[in-house]
């Protein structure tokens, strides 16, 4: 199987061939949900299907890797619904994923040099290439692999695409490489690469962006890697959606042109557990940290359980009117839960794990932490008058207690608590991270905080402690929780007759973290919005006997949860 390009478009072993495709994440989904998602891509008339590889999904911690095998094995379902595949290994990746897929340990190491060719960057990424490149470069189903994603709207270095290059070449990759990015001069000059085909991203004005690229590479194929055809959202934020009808003649124009187009997304999923990135958005007021939901459902045509919408239907239209026979039908859906409530029956205390001393708060990762609850405790010394406190760039929510009393909850971006402390006393600060940003020149940015001063005076001598997210919390439900304010477990059982798709409701509640069976369905911030419920997949679920735990963060839980068949994602909100 062999894909060329001229001006005029794609061939697939010397016949034209224009790829109709669509993005669907495998680290946003569940293994068992793929062959029913690949199905209904090819009944919306796709040929091909595209997807990121994350890195820190794959090795969280140097050195250790794990569901390395998800990725041949979504390839293998693609493959089995007749669909082509395109990989988009970064090792940047941007998609509204925590750090843009570049691990936190990487990105404080490397600091300013990240996506550059400098060592301290470029050595790692050729070890992770090491490991993933053999999982994809031989698979049959592979059309095309990116060198960089969108590298134009960062930076400039050349000899760093072309390091890339040569490491994807070295490591087996026969399959065409490719570049994306914004249809801007700028964009195009500064991430493409001499002799590999450069693709273009946008949402709008196909003609405009094709006649833009056709200037800048006259010999490459017209194809729009990603036509964002929904939007994310973010917490604090309305829901962003588009109207169907609008990103229909949007699509229309594309395939006007001749071109191939590659939808963004055709399936969005979830960030399960602490997937969910950030974006920087100074313009918009404060520090302009906005971190992502934990749905990604990004209004695409399947919706976060696969569902077809109505985007669904009228892309499905438009690609009738350029494809070579009928399409196939669309596969059943899992059934979807009945509706109940879940009463909490338990609670528990949070138990934190000893991270040592330190004169000064470290980062999350100075204690080589990725991500959930670090504390700080500290004594001010006395006696002293009351003095305002102040925590230096908390990243990115904070639980203030003195002698055990909860003064303040801070949260970045927002305005400065008033706190005013007297000595002695004993401090305790508990740090939340939320998404790491994932675009723009604050990419790999710390978690944690600066500093605590009290008046002018620094504060030193920090006993640390932390405690994991990600992980299966297993809580001691014998123990009591104390003061009635602080962080808590809260925990309940519930039966379902089959395996089904759901919803956990988490209106009643402020912020935290949802277990279901041992796995992170994700963050929620219902006190923030727009987003309210929780969507748990079917595979998740266990006929008969479940479990729940939640990890409500600001102490004040309700004592039931309804799970049932409706997601809660916000009002709907035009883009």
């Amino acid at each position: 199987m062999t894909l060329s390009y001229d001006p005029h478009g794609f061939s697939l072993d010397g016949s034209p061939h224009r790829l109709l495709s669509g993005a669907a994440h495998y680290f946003r989904s569940r293994p068992e949900q793929w062959p029913h998602l690949m199905r209904s891509l090819a009944a919306m008339g796709l040929n091909t299907v595209e997807t990121y590889l994350a890195w820190n999904h794959h090795e969280p911690v140097e050195g250790e890797w794990r569901r390395l095998e998800e990725i041949p094995r979504f390839l293998d379902a693609a493959a089995e619904a007749g669909l082509r595949t395109i990989v988009r290994p970064g090792p940047y990746i941007c998609a509204e994923w925590d750090n843009g897929g570049l691990p936190s340990w990487l990105t404080a190491r490397a600091g300013r040099a990240i996506r550059t060719s400098s060592p301290v960057f470029l050595d790692p990424v050729k070890r992770y290439l090491d490991a993933v490149v053999p999982l994809f470069a031989d698979h049959p189903s592979v059309l095309m692999v990116q060198i960089e994603n969108e590298y134009g709207s960062f930076g400039s270095d050349a000899d760093y695409l072309a390091a890339l290059t040569t490491a994807l070449v070295e490591r087996g990759v026969g399959a065409p490489l490719f570049t994306s990015d914004g249809p801007s001069d700028v964009m195009l000059t500064g991430g493409t690469v001499p002799g590999h085909l450069a693709t273009v991203n946008f949402g709008s004005h196909a003609t405009a962006a094709f006649d833009t690229l056709r200037q800048i590479r006259p010999d490459d194929a017209p194809m729009c890697m990603e036509f964002w055809c929904g939007w994310f959202d973010h917490w604090g934020q309305g829901r962003v959606t588009r109207d169907a009808s609008d990103a229909a003649a949007a699509l229309r124009e594309i395939l006007a042109q001749g071109a191939s187009v590659n939808l963004y997304m055709a399936h969005g999923g979830t960030n399960f557990g602490i997937g969910a990135g950030a974006n920087h958005h100074p313009e918009q007021g404060g520090e302009g940290f906005r971190p992502t939901v934990t749905s990604y459902d990004y209004d695409a045509p399947l919706d976060e359980r696969g569902a077809p919408t109505e985007k669904f239907f009228a892309f499905r239209d438009e690609f009738q009117q350029v494809a070579d026979g009928p399409f196939p039908e669309l596969p059943e859906l899992p059934p979807l839960v009945e509706q109940q409530t879940i009463r909490m029956t338990r609670e528990g205390p949070v138990r934190f794990r000893p991270a040592g001393s330190a004169p000064i708060p470290p980062t999350f990762e100075d204690l080589g932490f990725d991500h959930g609850l670090v504390r700080y405790r500290a004594v001010i010394p006395g006696p002293r008058a009351p003095q305002a406190l102040t925590l230096e760039r908390v990243r990115d929510r904070a639980h203030v207690r003195v002698d055990g009393a909860l003064r303040a909850i801070v949260e970045r971006g927002g305005e400065d608590a008033e706190i005013t402390v007297s000595g002695p006393s004993e401090l305790e600060v508990i740090v939340e991270s939320m998404g790491r940003i994932n675009y723009g020149p604050r990419i790999g940015e710390t978690k944690g905080l600066d500093a605590i001063r009290h008046g002018r005076q620094q504060v030193h001598g920090f006993d640390i402690d932390v405690l994991p997210i990600a992980d299966d919390p297993r809580p001691d439900w014998t123990a009591p929780v104390e003061p009635a304010d602080a962080p808590r477990y809260v925990g309940g059982d519930f039966d379902v007759r089959e395996q089904a798709d759901g919803y956990l409701d988490l209106s009643g509640w402020s912020k935290g973290y949802v277990w279901v069976n041992g796995f992170c369905l994700g963050r929620y911030w219902t006190a923030a919005g727009p987003q309210t419920s929780l969507y748990v997949p079917w595979s998740v679920l266990r006929p008969g006997h479940n479990e729940i735990v939640i990890l409500e963060l600001d102490g004040v839980p309700s004592s039931a949860v309804p799970f049932g068949p409706h997601p809660g994602l916000g009002a709907r909100r035009a883009s």
